[in-house]
């Protein structure tokens, strides 16, 4: 998918803020230990996605009621949904100099019904053209996101007889609609009555 980035500069994608605190110790830890483990960009890339995506389990998966929104906070507390999991995986990717950013997805049941508006994240590696999604989520039983840079493997292909839609923009820090249901949710509950069912565009700088 081409994706449009909200700002025309690299570096937007690659400062932190209150969500992508990658200047956090934490993260900076976090992502030390990971590219110990590998020492180039693709291989960190990959490596970081696999720790978000499995090393941190979907909260709807695992039933914990707690909403982190802080990429330190995902990571400290092992726990997220979509959007706050993506938080995660940005702020590892620019800990190490790789610029990411947060594209959206609106999906639905199987039959069209309660649309819901799904995070990944994207990511550009030294020397490549393009922005490649990926969804680290966490697989389950119909699920198997994995990384790549050439055809996507996505935890959720959209199927747009259904309404559903790839969201072309590529945002630079979280999406309003998408922060604001996270930071407004006491707890898990409160969070799935307040995820946003679709997004519009805002500007970013």
């Amino acid at each position: 998918m081409q994706l449009i980035p909200q700002s025309p500069e690299i570096h937007a994608y690659l400062v932190a803020d209150e969500a992508i605190d990658h200047g956090h110790p934490l993260v900076g830890e976090t992502a030390d230990a990971l590219w110990a483990a590998t020492g180039d960009a693709y291989s960190y890339a990959k490596v970081a996605f696999e720790f978000v995506r499995d090393a941190i389990p979907h909260s709807a998966d695992s039933g914990d009621p707690r909403v982190a929104w802080r990429a330190s906070d995902v990571l400290r507390t092992r726990n997220g949904i979509c959007y706050a999991k993506s938080h995660a995986l940005v702020a590892l990717l620019r800990a190490r100099g790789i610029p990411a950013g947060l594209c959206y997805q609106r999906l639905t049941d199987d039959d069209g019904s309660n649309p819901v508006v799904h995070g990944l994240v994207a990511l550009r590696l030294p020397g490549a053209a393009d922005w490649a999604r990926q969804d680290p989520r966490g697989n389950k039983a119909g699920v198997d996101a994995r990384f790549s840079l050439d055809a996507e493997q996505l935890a959720f292909p959209v199927r747009p007889e259904l309404g559903e839609v790839d969201y072309p923009e590529l945002y630079a820090t979280p999406h309003p609609a998408a922060l604001g249901a996270l930071r407004e949710s006491a707890d898990r509950q409160a969070l799935r009555r307040n995820l946003p069912t679709e997004i519009g565009k805002f500007p970013v700088g």
